[in-house]
């Protein structure tokens, strides 16, 4: 059998083919009623399916204009399939222009073979066909009326979508206005904890650091005047009092430094990166300089950043892989990077040191935190913490890896120039 499928959609028209070829019919296809009555006027066509809704010339009014065309195609079996014309008055209609068959998408292969064979044999039994003055009027006051309650149901689904839009744009506006609100207490929260550090660290720095000159000095003065009269134990207290006095003096410098990097005017601007590390890398040569150390240095891109603090990252992520590759001859340092996702550059600080458990990685950019094992190594556990800290401020990330006692690598991202 040949069958004309008459569909604008595309997916439709392959569905229809596939179930009707698998049958053994042969299918011809048309996206409306238009193109359905050319294909008719030049083909031989054993039956016709054909949807409702479609632009140009629908279905409705394709099956009027075949059985009022007097052609040879005019008692051609026709069958309307809809997914939107459901109700009792729409099959009423189908039936006044002269339909076969209705059936409702989406159909079973077994139920279209069916309705085709039971249309072909109304067509065989049709009567001959009404006077087309008559037949066009009654099509007509028809028509009409199917396309009002299409109109009205169409009206009605828009009317109600239009008002699930209102609610949802009234949620939204509310969700904005909480959202608001909860970032303006966040934001003040924020600002009265870094107005809290700022004051703790004025204390620390003025506050703390009168007593703990005192003691020191003092204990400086004792071991001049009566330090060769004490006996080796004493002298030992006296020795741990002092060290311990200056190990205070850097905890107090490097609370205060940590204060500052999250309270400093945070300034941004495209940099080179290059220029940073090397601000960065000119004083810990000259300190390292007695030691074996092997600088392997990448070129690096440019940046967005504050100098300033971007250096300080350098600096302190440099120190710890120089701490950490002491026992090593020679420590090998490299500093490289790569593109990162998105907007953003990955700079690394790779070592040959003593490394650490990975276990311990999610602990070492806190305050005070320090590697297992690494007591035996100057330093008060801010730095990273500090690192860590200008970083976030600079919207990027930091990271590290690293074997036990096969060196470590510290990572963090730069933002791109590009960066709005």
């Amino acid at each position: 059998m040949r069958v004309l499928v008459v569909d604008d959609h595309l997916s439709n028209r392959k569905l229809l083919r596939i179930q009707l070829e698998t049958a053994g019919n042969f299918v011809l296809e048309a996206t409306n009623g238009c193109e359905a009555l050319a294909v008719l006027g030049s083909d031989l066509v054993d039956a016709v399916i054909s949807d409702i809704l479609m632009p140009v010339m629908d279905g409705y009014r394709l099956c009027h204009e075949i059985r009022k065309s007097g052609s040879a195609a005019a008692g051609v079996p026709l069958i309307l399939y809809t997914a939107t014309f459901k109700t009792q008055a729409d099959r009423q209609l189908a039936a006044t222009v002269g339909a076969d068959g209705y059936l409702l998408k989406p159909a079973a292969t077994p139920t279209i073979l069916a309705a085709l064979e039971e249309a072909q044999l109304k067509a065989r039994h049709r009567s001959q066909t009404p006077d087309p003055r008559t037949n066009d009027a009654n099509v007509l006051e028809l028509y009409n009326a199917a396309l009002v309650r299409k109109l009205e149901a169409r009206n009605g689904e828009l009317q109600q979508a239009l008002a699930e839009v209102q609610t949802a744009h009234e949620h939204i506006l509310e969700l904005n206005q909480n959202l608001e609100t909860r970032v303006g207490q966040r934001t003040a929260a924020l600002n009265s904890a870094n107005q809290d550090l700022a004051t703790l660290s004025h204390s620390v720095a003025h506050d703390l650091r009168a007593p703990l000159l005192n003691m020191s000095g003092f204990a400086d003065l004792l071991t001049e005047t009566a330090g060769k009269h004490l006996d080796a134990e004493c002298r030992e207290y006296l020795n741990r009092i002092i060290g311990g006095s200056r190990q205070m003096h850097q905890l107090i410098d490097a609370l205060t430094e940590y204060a500052r990097v999250g309270t400093a005017p945070l300034t941004l601007a495209d940099v080179d990166l290059d220029e940073i590390l090397d601000a960065a890398l000119t004083p810990i040569r000259h300190e390292t300089r007695e030691r074996n150390i092997q600088w392997q240095l990448q070129r690096l891109p440019r940046g967005k950043g504050d100098p300033h603090l971007l250096q300080q990252v350098f600096t302190y992520l440099i120190d710890n892989a120089v701490k950490y590759t002491r026992a090593c001859n020679p420590a090998v340092i490299n500093i490289g990077y790569r593109q990162g996702r998105g907007d953003e550059h990955v700079i690394c600080v790779r070592d040959n040191g003593i490394g650490f458990d990975m276990q311990q990685a999610t602990t070492l950019f806190g305050v005070f935190r320090r590697l297992a094992g690494a007591e035996s190594f100057e330093g008060t556990g801010i730095s990273l913490a500090s690192a860590r800290r200008i970083v976030t401020r600079h919207g990027g990330r930091i990271w590290a890896r690293a074997d036990l006692g096969r060196g470590a690598t510290f990572c963090f991202s730069v933002l791109t120039p590009e960066t709005g």
